[in-house]
């Protein structure tokens, strides 16, 4: 009987310190064994560990990829025009030990405090360096802007145990207070071009207009010309014409060219005409031999 009493007290603490030296460490985390804030062991791989039970304690830390949000931050890049600037980072434990070390029992949120001061210096050195515009800034060239931070950002965060697998800028943009200057500066700049798009238009107008009158006035000359040309040939026809009918009978042309002298005289109602008794324009009226009215 007084076996059995001593007996169960004690499986009931070999129990207890064997359940409270085992523990378990997921695969999404690390683990340190620490002994009296000393570190005695890592535990990286998932699976079972063990450690002194009372004596020694176990710290977890999140294996995972982390994400971070800067506060928002002013730069000024080499154009001087201040620039309104956030990010945000992912990183990640990559030395547990030396995060131990670094951050203390501060934790994840110590280490976030530091990295986001890395980040803040890091951005306003790369967006201020010589060469770095506001344009480079909104340009493709940010990508390669992004890239430096991050290259220099994981070079110091690995004093912290971190690794800065990547950084992002977010907002990229002006000073409230400078919003609406360059807002106006924008709408001038629009306008000066509206202006100068419409005044090239005006010129390449004019230029078209000139061009067809030119245009209009070569077709008009000549075809003047052409029609002069075909003119003088009709009236060399026309002569050659009246010659050969002079040549055949002299005196029915010499009457055929009278009729056509009375025709124009007479035409349009023109009945009066003041002439000489003695006019040889009505021989043909006169007398049936007489000459040509129109000699």
């Amino acid at each position: 009987m007084q076996k059995t009493t001593y007996i169960l007290p004690v499986l009931v603490i070999v129990l207890v310190a064997a359940l409270s030296s085992v523990f378990v460490v997921d695969e999404r985390e690390k683990a340190l064994v620490l002994q009296f804030g000393q570190i005695k062991a890592v535990k990286e791989d998932p699976g079972l560990a063990f450690k002194i039970p009372l004596i020694q304690e176990v710290v977890r830390y999140d294996d995972r990829i982390l994400s971070l949000d800067t506060e928002t931050i002013e730069v000024t890049p080499s154009d001087d025009r201040r620039l309104v600037v956030d990010a945000f980072a992912r990183y990640r434990i990559a030395n547990v030990v030396q995060f131990r070390q670094a951050v203390s029992t501060g934790g994840t949120a110590q280490a976030e405090r530091l990295l986001q001061g890395i980040l803040n210096n890091t951005i306003r050195g790369v967006l201020g360096a010589d060469q770095v515009t506001s344009d480079t800034i909104l340009s493709e060239d940010r990508r390669e802007l992004m890239t430096r931070i991050r290259d220099q950002a994981r070079a110091e965060a690995l004093s912290l145990g971190l690794d800065v697998v990547d950084v992002r800028l977010k907002q990229t943009n002006l000073p409230a207070q400078n919003l609406e200057a360059t807002f106006a500066r924008m709408r001038a700049e629009r306008e000066r071009e509206a202006a100068d798009e419409i005044a090239r238009g005006n010129e390449a107008a004019q230029r078209v207009r000139a061009l067809a009158d030119r245009t209009v006035v070569e077709t008009m000359s000549e075809a003047d010309k052409e029609a002069n040309v075909i003119r003088g040939e009709a009236d060399a026809e026309r002569n050659g014409i009246f010659a050969t009918a002079y040549g055949a009978d002299s005196e029915f042309f010499a009457f055929y060219r009278s009729l056509q002298a009375y025709e124009k005289a007479l035409k349009g109602g023109n009945s009066t005409m003041v002439m000489t008794p003695d006019s040889q324009f009505f021989d043909y009226f006169k007398s049936e031999t007489a000459g040509p009215a129109g000699q």
